[in-house]
């Protein structure tokens, strides 16, 4: 895996046959946090990737290199007509600090303003600094959720029309 900047990579639409690396990604990652992954309950929507978002309106992206490695995901998922939830965005280590989550979350909000989207919420855990740090850098601001999944203690809005 040699992957110097943004310009390295291949961002592409994930389909259902992608599953398995896609929870062999995201589960990595959270226990590296020493986070809990929930295949049956928060986790569960990795089963039906095509299902839960794409076909209900929202996104859900790979970020590979140019030999197929997976660097790293993201999804949208409608919430609303108006609100999406950004979900499952995680890079493997090798791909931090290059730029690339500024790169990918840049790119999702322009999706969500142009698949009709005016907010976008996002759920997240305390120990997730960086990504904390790329969120309330991009405009996210804390507000309060009505409801958390059992990983996260924080919840981030982002409103992308007045």
């Amino acid at each position: 895996m040699n992957i110097r900047s943004v310009d390295d990579v291949i961002i592409r639409t994930a389909v259902n046959g992608d599953k398995e690396r896609v929870v062999a990604l995201v589960f990595s990652v959270l226990a590296e946090y020493g986070l809990q992954s929930d295949p049956e309950n928060r986790d569960a929507d990795l089963n039906d990737i095509e299902g839960n978002y794409i076909r209900r309106g929202g996104l859900f992206d790979l970020i590979e290199d140019g030999d197929g490695n997976l660097l790293g995901t993201v999804g949208l998922f409608p919430v609303s007509r108006d609100v999406c939830e950004l979900r499952k965005m995680y890079f493997i280590r090798q791909a931090r600090g290059i730029g690339l989550g500024r790169f990918v979350l840049e790119r999702t909000a322009n999706c969500a303003q142009e698949i009709g989207f005016k907010t976008i919420v996002l759920e997240t855990a305390s120990v997730l600094k960086e990504a904390i740090r790329l969120y309330t850098q991009f405009g996210f601001t804390p507000f309060n959720s009505p409801h958390l999944a059992a990983r996260c203690d924080q919840a981030y809005i982002l409103k992308l029309t007045e």
